[in-house]
């Protein structure tokens, strides 16, 4: 089994930083809110959108699927009582010549391989679809 580790500290009252193998993520966790940083929940979407995106990189080899880049869009929905997310739907753009069904077998690969969007869909409603770059971006 992979194992994962962060530290996160609140050394001062304007945010926190979040670090793990030498990397850092500034993190929104002041009652204002800060425009330089994500908060709680844009980092979950932040998540998922990198595990799609890193699906489709693990994915395209194996499907010897070409694509020149790719592009998520996500939203999420929130109740207030009790505080929690309830839906979250993406459209997952890819700019490739492919045909539709291999399209279609890429979506299906990235979503069912997914250790984030697996981990989302136990407890959320995540729907979303896959297109053509261009095609369902507004």
């Amino acid at each position: 089994m992979l194992e994962y580790r962060i530290d996160a500290t609140r050394p001062a009252g304007d945010g926190s930083t979040a670090v793990s193998h030498g990397a850092s993520v500034e993190l929104d966790t002041t009652l204002a809110g800060r425009t330089d940083a994500f908060n709680p929940v844009e980092l979950l979407l932040a998540a998922l959108a990198a595990c799609m995106l890193k699906g489709v990189e693990r994915a395209a080899p194996m499907l010897k699927f070409q694509f020149r880049s790719a592009k998520v869009r996500l939203h999420a929905v929130r109740q207030d009582a009790p505080p929690k997310l309830v839906s979250i739907d993406y459209e997952l753009s890819i700019d490739t010549d492919e045909p539709d069904r291999r399209l279609e077998l890429l979506h299906v690969n990235v979503i069912k391989y997914g250790t984030i969007s697996n981990t989302l869909a136990a407890s959320v409603s995540l729907t979303g679809t896959i297109g053509r770059m261009g095609q369902q971006e507004n």
